[in-house]
C-alpha cells in the first residue's frame, strides 16, 4: 500500500452541472427542499416474494413494469440530460468522457440481461454519445468512483469534461438478498440512531459534470462547487462486512485531503454512508472519531438514506450533490428516524430540523460491499482555499 502521507497535488475540478432522478422527484432544488423539510420517498412497496420489509424508495416516474434493465437505463439517461442542460454542454462536446457507475443493476434478476458494460453502451447510444463509455462497478461506491475516475482523467489532461454517473434500481433479487443477509430493516432506516437495525433499499441516479478549471473559465461556466480531492481504499476484510477498525475509511479521507490546501479542520460537513445497519454505523462512528475527534466543534454529520433509501450504485453521486447543496445553502437536512443518537457517536447530528453548516468544505463518504471506501472532498467556489 502506498504511503498516504505523500502529497500528490490535486488540482480542483469544477462542478458545472448536476442532475438526478430520485424517489422524491427529479428537480435538484425541489428535492433538496423536500429533504430539508424532512420529507421521505420511502413507501410500502409490494414484493412478489417474501422479504423482511415491504418498504422501499421507488422512483415513481418510471413504472415498474418497464423492467429493471430498462428502468436503470432510463434513470441514467434522464439524469445525464438534466445535468448536461444545467451545465450548458452537449453530449458530443470535444474532450468529454461519459463514465457510468452502477451495482449489478437488473442483472441479478435476469440471467439473460446484457453485461453491465453492454448496458453502459446502450445508455451511451440512447444519449447520442459518439464514443465507447467507461463503466465502474464497485458496489455501493460505484457512483463515487465514477467521480474519482473523472477527476483523475481531468487532472491528467486526458479529458476536459467528464460526465460522472451513479445509477441503480430496486429489484426483487436485491430485496431478497438483503433480507437473507440481515442487512434490511424490518421497520425503518434510522442512521446512527440507537434503534437502528438495517437499511431500506432505494433507487435513482445522480450525475455530476466535472470540468477542468481552464475549460470552465474559458466558456465562463457557472460553477456549483469545486471537487478538491478524491481518495479511495479497500479494507479487504470480507465480502460484505467492513473492517471494524475503520482504518480504510480513514485512509480514503486522508488521500482525499492529501495534495490540497485543506485539512480535517476545514471540513464543516460530512455526508455519511449512513446505512442504518449497526455494523456500518459503528465503523463510521469509529472512523469519524479518528479523523475529527469528538465534540460539538467538529463537522456536522448527516445522511439522506432514511429519506431516499439506500440506492446502492447511485448513492455516491446523489449524496455528493447533497453536499454541494449543503455548502451552497449553509444547511443540512435532518436525519430521518433519528430520535436517540448512538451513545458513542462523536459528532453533531441533525435531528428533527435542518441544522446550519459553518464552513465552506465538506466530505461525501461511501462504503461499499467488498471493502470499497471512497471519499470526495468538495468546497464552495470562491472559498478561502480555492
Amino acid at each position: 500500500m502506498d504511503n498516504p502521507n505523500i502529497s500528490v497535488p490535486q488540482d480542483p475540478c469544477f462542478i458545472t452541472g448536476m442532475g438526478w432522478v430520485t424517489p422524491l422527484g427529479n428537480s435538484v432544488d425541489d428535492v433538496w427542499n423536500d429533504l430539508l423539510e424532512g420529507k421521505s420517498g420511502v413507501r410500502p412497496t409490494l414484493s412478489e416474494i417474501p422479504v423482511r420489509s415491504d418498504l422501499a424508495a421507488i422512483v415513481p416516474t418510471v413504472p415498474l413494469h418497464e423492467g429493471p434493465h430498462s428502468r436503470n437505463l432510463l434513470f441514467a439517461a434522464s439524469a445525464v440530460e438534466s445535468a448536461l442542460a444545467d451545465a450548458g454542454i452537449t453530449i458530443d462536446a470535444d474532450g468529454l468522457e461519459l463514465i457510468l457507475g452502477t451495482s449489478y443493476a437488473g442483472n441479478l434478476d435476469d440471467p439473460e440481461s446484457p453485461s453491465l458494460y453492454a448496458w453502459a453502451e446502450q445508455v451511451a447510444q440512447r444519449l447520442g454519445y459518439p464514443r465507447p463509455p467507461l463503466c465502474v462497478t464497485t458496489a455501493c461506491s460505484a457512483g463515487s468512483d465514477a467521480v474519482l475516475m473523472g477527476a483523475e482523467l481531468i487532472r491528467s489532461g486526458r479529458r476536459e469534461i467528464c460526465v460522472c454517473v451513479g445509477t441503480d434500481v430496486v429489484t426483487p433479487a436485491k430485496r431478497l438478498g438483503h433480507s437473507m443477509l440481515g442487512t434490511m430493516s424490518d421497520q425503518a432506516l434510522r442512521s446512527f440512531d440507537s434503534r437502528h437495525n438495517g437499511m431500506v433499499l432505494g433507487e435513482g441516479a445522480g450525475v455530476l459534470v466535472l470540468e477542468s478549471a481552464d475549460h470552465a473559465r474559458a466558456r465562463s461556466a457557472r460553477v456549483h462547487a469545486l471537487l478538491r480531492g478524491t481518495g479511495s481504499a479497500n479494507d479487504a476484510a470480507g465480502m460484505t462486512a467492513p473492517d471494524p477498525s475503520g482504518s480504510s475509511v480513514v485512509l480514503a479521507v486522508e488521500r482525499a485531503l492529501a495534495g490540497t490546501a485543506l485539512t480535517t479542520d476545514d471540513v464543516a460537513v460530512v455526508s455519511a454512508h449512513g446505512t442504518g445497519t449497526p455494523v456500518n454505523d459503528a465503523v463510521e462512528a469509529t472512523s469519524l472519531r479518528t479523523l475529527f475527534g469528538s465534540g460539538a466543534a467538529g463537522p456536522i454529520v448527516y445522511g439522506t438514506k432514511g429519506a431516499l433509501g439506500h440506492s446502492l450504485g447511485a448513492c455516491g453521486t446523489i449524496e455528493a450533490i447533497t453536499v454541494v447543496k449543503a455548502l451552497e445553502d449553509g444547511l443540512v437536512p435532518p436525519v430521518q428516524g433519528l430520535d436517540t443518537p448512538m451513545d458513542d457517536f462523536p459528532l453533531p447530528l441533525p435531528a428533527g430540523a435542518p441544522s446550519p453548516v459553518h464552513g465552506t468544505a465538506g466530505l461525501s463518504l461511501t462504503l461499499g460491499f467488498g471493502g470499497f471506501n471512497t471519499a470526495l472532498l468538495l468546497s464552495r467556489p470562491g472559498s478561502d482555499h480555492e
